[in-house]
């Protein structure tokens, strides 16, 4: 990774605690970039008043405790790499665009995706927005995920915005790391963000991340990774659920559970497939192949795109049509559209 007059190139890097992040700052630091940590703070100790009357706290004291060895960590990480520490507070906007936006979903017997929320609110939002204003030309995260020039799909040399390139000729492609590209969770990353986001371990494997982590000396290398609810960590979705519904009248409310292989029986296979609440870092052709996800780590599955003859630039809803029917279609899970490695953009299932 290079940096042309990297000395007045600012770089705030969203620091979880783990090692993707860490190795990313890490690696920021070696190839010359004025590099800040800001570890986001996303939920406090307890919870609001409203929420401990209703039950409705995702909070335990086990993630709380790991709420606050991921802050050390990553103040460890910046002390060891000789950059600048930040602490961003995003309690409430968290609480609103994440865990509220859980409970309505819920409520509504859909089945929601937090983590694509978080992305959009939270890191590439609010994130975004607050280093932008602070002078940072770029973010960095520790996402498995690629930003490279369409023409030869590699990264761009920094400054390259205002120098020959454009905003359109980047794109958003899957992590080289098949077990842990993330793309399908950042499909609402809008695409005049693409040129000043940078994930420098998008192109590696995992296990080279934890040997650069080594390398680098840095306290998070054998760090186990985060599992569960995006900053959160791990929550008893189980437990968190049947406090939430014994607070309200079970009287026309039903939750189904079925095993797996019973998922096409509950929701029915489907050919066809609407998605509303679009957003499109390439505008989808008609008749054009893709391949789409329905969730995280699910195999590309070939369809088409069903656009109108007349239609808008950017349309906010579209029908997908798979080459197969496709089961379990849950209602609130988004749909992800590639065009090869290249993520088109996505929609949510109504």
């Amino acid at each position: 990774m290079e940096s042309q007059d990297s000395e007045r190139t600012k770089v705030f890097v969203g620091l979880s605690g783990g090692v993707d992040s860490s190795v990313s700052a890490a690696l920021l630091k070696e190839a010359g970039y004025d590099v800040t940590g800001v570890f986001i703070k996303v939920w406090h100790e307890g919870a609001d008043k409203r929420g401990l009357e209703r039950g409705l706290t995702l909070r335990t004291e086990s993630n709380s405790c790991h709420a606050k060895e991921d802050r050390l960590d990553a103040m460890r990480v910046c002390a060891k790499l000789d950059i600048p520490f930040r602490e961003l507070n995003l309690e409430k906007e968290y609480k609103k665009e994440v865990v509220d936006y859980m409970i309505r979903e819920y409520r509504a017997g859909k089945t929601p995706n937090p983590d694509v929320m978080c992305n959009r609110f939270i890191k590439f939002g609010a994130f975004y927005k607050f280093a932008r204003e602070q002078g940072a030309d770029f973010i960095a995260t520790g996402h498995y995920v690629r930003i490279c020039t369409v023409k030869d799909k590699a990264r761009p040399s920094d400054g390259s915005v205002g120098r020959g390139l454009k905003v359109k000729d980047f794109g958003l492609f899957a992590g080289s790391d098949p077990q842990k590209d993330q793309s399908y969770f950042l499909w609402q990353i809008r695409k005049e963000q693409l040129p000043h986001i940078l994930f420098p371990v998008g192109g590696m494997l995992k296990s080279q991340v934890r040997k650069l982590a080594k390398r680098f000396g840095l306290i998070t290398a054998d760090k186990k990774d985060s599992q569960g609810l995006c900053f959160v960590g791990k929550v008893d979705m189980k437990e968190f659920l049947g406090r939430y519904l014994s607070a309200k009248s079970m009287a026309k409310n039903t939750i189904t559970v079925s095993p797996k292989s019973q998922n096409g029986l509950l929701f029915g296979a489907r050919r066809e497939v609407e998605i509303g609440k679009c957003n499109w870092l390439v505008t989808p052709k008609r008749a054009k192949q893709y391949a789409a996800r329905l969730r995280y780590r699910q195999p590309l599955l070939p369809c088409r795109a069903l656009l109108p003859r007349q239609t808008a630039t950017r349309p906010r809803s579209l029908r997908v049509r798979f080459e197969a029917p496709q089961n379990a279609v849950t209602p609130g899970q988004s749909l992800v559209l590639y065009d090869g490695t290249r993520l088109i953009g996505g929609g949510i299932i109504p």
